[in-house]
């Protein structure tokens, strides 16, 4: 006996008219007119049902922190970083649980339902630790939250990182992290990539570095990381996150790389939001967008994901949880306004980050867990254009978020009425 059945629903991969049943918390069936009798019945009206969002690159435990202690006055990476190092050691485990536990709210009413958070792993208190781990315990009945053992401030440029980093690892910290351009030298960049790379490959875990965020095109630790992961058998468990030299690297040098990357099967995680804002800071005009090479990264067959990286933290003073934003700006940065490429950046705040975090169960077809996303939009090209109304977001087939749909009312000289701009805009 079906539970529910989501009637007349557009799929992302262009599919229409379909309904969607659901049994047990999973997908039973995917057809036309599915002759089911005595189960919950949602009419999607044709709107688009996909599922959830998924967010690959976030830090949760600097969530919601804006303003403490000071504002970022220059709004520049660095001073974020110097500014997160000031706010550490006024932390409270209580403080750090109640907001990620508010930034899940937020995420949950728009349709993000898995998390992939870096957590810096540099406070020998590993407070933060304690706390994403309370919260990835609190949320996981409607939020899967991964997290990355982060060492922000480098794990050989700080005394105690490679050990905090291996507790973490045994406290319940799912993936390794690395920050390899923050060490001191290039060539303790690629030391660090070696080291952590092997206790990854040691303990079976996926790999996770910030890497290459800058400006400058020497910065090339992504290559280090495919000979690593390429050497050590982990095709398929590394991701770069950032990659923002490659935007200044010379043509020919990344006709080398993007083959080393695909080859090794590292994916790439951008984040557009952030690339934008904090690279090309030392530019005048014209000024270097900063995102990596989405559309040619994507042409190589490597696997691309957008991630939001902040929200309202020391680093970003705006956000909010809705990764239609994020999919939004990476498709006016990577100038991909292509049909195929709209759906391609659809696709890299979805199914594209579940795939670079594992996730078990997820998608549309029969068998995959019922979480569900409807959107007011008819297709993934309009959800992004329209950053759509999500109608009802779905875990394992039971509605956790529903909010109304907004319409417009006119009372303006000579057209008076109400306007559904979405369907007058559509035809």
């Amino acid at each position: 006996m079906n539970d529910l059945v989501i009637r007349n629903a557009s799929l992302p991969d262009g599919r229409k008219g379909l309904d969607i049943a659901i049994q047990d918390g999973r997908i039973s069936a995917v057809a036309a007119a599915l002759p089911v009798k005595g189960a919950e019945e949602i009419d999607a009206h044709g709107n688009l049902v996909t599922p959830p969002f998924v967010d690959a690159h976030f830090h949760m435990d600097a969530v919601l922190s804006y303003g403490l202690p000071r504002v970022n006055q220059s709004g520049t990476l660095l001073e974020g970083i110097a500014l997160w190092g000031e706010l550490k050691p006024m932390l409270t485990q209580e403080a750090l649980v109640e907001r990620a536990m508010r930034y899940c709210d937020w995420a949950v009413g728009r349709g993000l339902l898995a998390i992939r958070s870096h957590v810096d792993i540099c406070d020998d208190r590993l407070l933060a630790v304690e706390a994403l781990l309370e919260v990835k315990r609190r949320v996981a009945p409607y939020l899967d939250l991964q997290l990355v053992a982060f060492p922000q401030d480098g794990i050989l440029r700080s005394a105690t990182a490679m050990e905090n980093l291996k507790r973490a690892i045994a406290m319940g910290v799912d993936v390794v992290g690395g920050i390899p351009h923050f060490e001191r030298t290039m060539a303790d960049g690629a030391e660090s990539i070696r080291l952590l790379c092997e206790f990854a490959a040691e303990k079976g875990l996926r790999v996770d570095m910030h890497c290459d965020e800058s400006d400058d095109p020497l910065s090339r630790h992504i290559e280090t990381l495919a000979y690593h992961t390429h050497r050590l058998g982990m095709q398929g468990r590394v991701a770069g996150s950032h990659l923002t030299s490659m935007h200044s690297m010379d043509n020919y040098y990344v006709s080398k790389l993007l083959p080393l990357i695909r080859e090794a099967g590292v994916a790439a995680i951008a984040n557009p939001l952030i690339n934008i804002t904090l690279q090309g800071r030392h530019d005048t005009y014209p000024k270097r967008r900063g995102m990596t090479r989405v559309p040619e990264m994507l042409a190589a067959g490597i696997e691309v994901a957008f991630g939001h990286d902040c929200v309202m933290d020391p680093w970003y003073s705006l956000g909010s949880g809705d990764m239609l934003d994020v999919a939004q700006m990476g498709l006016h940065v990577a100038q991909m306004t292509g049909q195929d490429a709209m759906r391609q950046c659809f696709q890299a705040v979805t199914a594209a980050p579940a795939r670079i975090l594992g996730l078990e169960g997820y998608g549309l077809e029969v068998g995959c867990n019922a979480d569900l996303v409807i959107l007011d939009a008819s297709d993934s090209v309009e959800a992004i254009r329209l950053r759509a109304t999500r109608t009802h977001v779905l875990r394992r087939g039971k509605v956790i978020s529903q909010t109304p749909v907004p319409h417009a009312n006119l009372n303006l000289p000579g057209r008076p009425g109400q306007v559904d701009f979405r369907t007058k805009m559509r035809n």
